[in-house]
């Protein structure tokens, strides 16, 4: 089962291919001026507190993965942590199928994306995608947010160097600073995001404020849907929605992903983090 792209990191956490198949400012700026900018053009309202609190340590994420809410399919496991050098943070993401899909389709695919500085952008991101009885696949991207190039290398090939127009996220650090904009309802970001070989300009809209059951019970949620146009690292077709708790933890309760036939769900069924006050309803 593959994950189409967080966006951008929302689809790389969700999609699946046919099978069934989201540093310029100092660090005074940053804290003292919620407007932080990537380039001339583009800039984005952070939420300090949402920001301070999904950054305050570890973590932990398990989402189960469903085909329209119904059959199972998988299980998406992410988590967020202090880099053991203490530069910056480490997301890693791990998406394996469930049931009788390892028996004909066995996946075990692990993302891993280093982030630092004031806006978290991201300078390594490694893939491991073990898909199938024959697929072993690893790919190195590295990021020059300065100099706004990116070396990518796919197993043994020959590196490649892309040029962006300014900074960027890939597709699981942008879902991460997504979480931590200030979403207020009506309201459209610009998340600039580089995938599929170029820097992709990612409007994140913001519907508005509703109730939804979760793993805390009945909960109010931001309703956020980022727009893509691009395919990512899997094939994808469709929207992507998501709900996160309307609280500092922003907590992503569930994600619904649009495909050729019918859609992917990935309901929140185990979290933690000590930041945070919400607990699973037993």
């Amino acid at each position: 089962m593959n994950t189409g792209n967080f966006g951008y990191g929302f689809k790389q956490l969700l999609i699946t291919q046919d099978k069934y198949d989201f540093f310029l400012f100092l660090l005074f700026f940053f804290f003292f001026f919620p407007v932080v900018a990537l380039t001339e053009e583009a800039s984005l309202l952070i939420d300090q507190e949402a920001f301070v609190t999904i950054y305050s340590g570890r973590e932990k994420m398990h989402f189960s993965i469903s085909w329209s809410g119904g059959i199972k399919i998988g299980d998406l496991y992410m988590t967020v942590a202090p880099e053991d050098s203490g530069d910056g943070f480490v997301i890693t993401a791990r998406v394996t199928d469930y049931g009788l899909f390892k028996f004909f389709y066995p996946v075990d695919d692990t993302f891993i994306t280093y982030v630092r500085g004031p806006l978290k952008l991201p300078y390594r991101y490694e893939v491991h995608q073990k898909e199938g009885r024959k697929m072993d696949v690893r790919r190195l991207t590295l990021y020059d947010q300065q100099k706004f190039s990116v070396l990518y290398r796919k197993n043994n090939n020959p590196q490649v160097v892309y040029s962006m127009d300014g900074a960027a996220y890939n597709e699981f650090s942008s879902f991460f600073i997504t979480r931590a904009l200030q979403l207020d309802p009506g309201r459209q970001e610009i998340v600039p995001t580089f995938v599929d070989k170029k820097r992709h300009k990612v409007a994140v809209k913001v519907f508005g404020v509703e109730p939804r059951k979760t793993i805390f019970g009945v909960i109010n949620t931001i309703k956020v849907m980022p727009k893509m146009s691009f395919k990512g690292l899997y094939d994808k077709d469709g929207d992507t929605v998501f709900w996160l708790s309307e609280d500092a933890c922003r907590i992503p309760v569930e994600i619904e992903s649009k495909i050729l036939i019918g859609s992917l769900v990935a309901e929140l069924v185990e979290y933690s983090n000590a930041a945070c006050h919400l607990k699973k309803k037993e």
